[in-house]
């Protein structure tokens, strides 16, 4: 059985139910996960003690908003649509990451998950294959990199893919230039306080290798094939990774009914045992495994 043929064997109202979309169980993630960025930088700042500790924490915690971010995508993790809005257009401005333009670049992901040639993800992302590159994708240099040529390249209109409708380009080229402007404020900023630099700069540049191996176990050494049951991982993990995730980690969950809200997903989990290919036990187990297959580089 493929995704397809699962999801058209599911009860109507069973589905209906699991699609339904509200305010509630997202505002209040929502809070809890502002709550712990904000204790965070209160600890930093503050000097108390194991500091520099919380420095990563923190920076895992902010760099984990890329999943309410591509949530917003869907527009799921709340039914009023300003509050997606906002809730994607902050998260990705905190990792450097446009979200009008990330929209249009997820949604083609999901349309041709995992098949070479036509999943973005595959044609400009940065999927590792040697051991050197591994070590170069987990120092998360390369998305820094990729992000400030993007969110450039947005600001001057220049280079659209095709994934990008030209009903959507003005606005991606107004977020790219909003997004030049607030970012330069802020490097000016710390002509006066050193404040973002240590709650949320430096922080997140030390959690984004996180995000970027919890990433690659999204589809990494998966299918190249059509089945969202092949093609995608799903990671069982701690509950804490799954809060800052958003409950991502039921990835094929997912990308089998991505209209399905994060709280809601786990629901979904439990429907699908049995016709999951694709399963990791943990994000370390997942990285030794990966790097396990990784090929040596060849002495020249």
């Amino acid at each position: 059985m493929d995704h397809k043929t699962f999801v058209a064997s599911l009860d109507r109202a069973h589905l209906a139910r699991l699609l339904s979309v509200s305010d509630g169980p997202g505002v209040r993630h929502l809070l809890g996960h502002i709550a712990m960025i904000i204790g965070g930088g209160v600890w930093i700042m503050q000097g108390w003690p194991m500091w520099q500790a919380v420095l990563v924490l923190q920076g895992v915690v902010i760099s984990f908003l890329f999943t309410l971010e591509h949530e917003a995508t869907h527009k799921t993790p709340f039914k009023t649509k300003l509050l997606n809005e906002w809730a994607g257009s902050v998260s990705g401005f905190l990792i450097l990451q446009p979200f009008f333009w990330f929209r249009y670049f997820h949604l083609a992901h999901h349309r041709y998950t995992n098949i070479p040639g036509k999943d973005p993800e595959l044609v400009t992302g940065y999927k590792p294959e040697t051991r050197k590159d591994y070590y170069w994708y987990l120092t998360a240099l390369p998305y820094w990199l990729g992000m400030a040529r993007q969110i450039k390249r947005n600001a001057e209109g220049k280079r659209f893919r095709d994934y990008i409708p030209e009903s959507a380009r003005s606005k991606v080229v107004r977020e790219g230039r909003v997004m030049l402007v607030l970012y330069t404020l802020c490097l000016v900023s710390l002509i006066f306080t050193d404040l973002l630099f240590w709650v949320w700069m430096l922080p997140t540049f030390l959690g984004m290798p996180f995000l970027r191996l919890y990433l690659l176990a999204e589809h990494g050494r998966c299918g190249f094939v059509a089945n969202m049951f092949e093609n995608t991982r799903t990671t069982y993990t701690t509950r804490f990774v799954r809060f800052i995730a958003w409950n991502m980690p039921y990835h094929v969950e997912h990308h089998t009914i991505p209209g399905v809200p994060f709280h809601k997903l786990p629901e979904l989990h439990g429907s699908l045992k049995g016709h999951h290919v694709v399963t990791s036990d943990g994000y370390a187990a997942f990285a030794a495994e990966f790097h396990r297959e990784t090929k040596p580089e060849t002495k020249r």
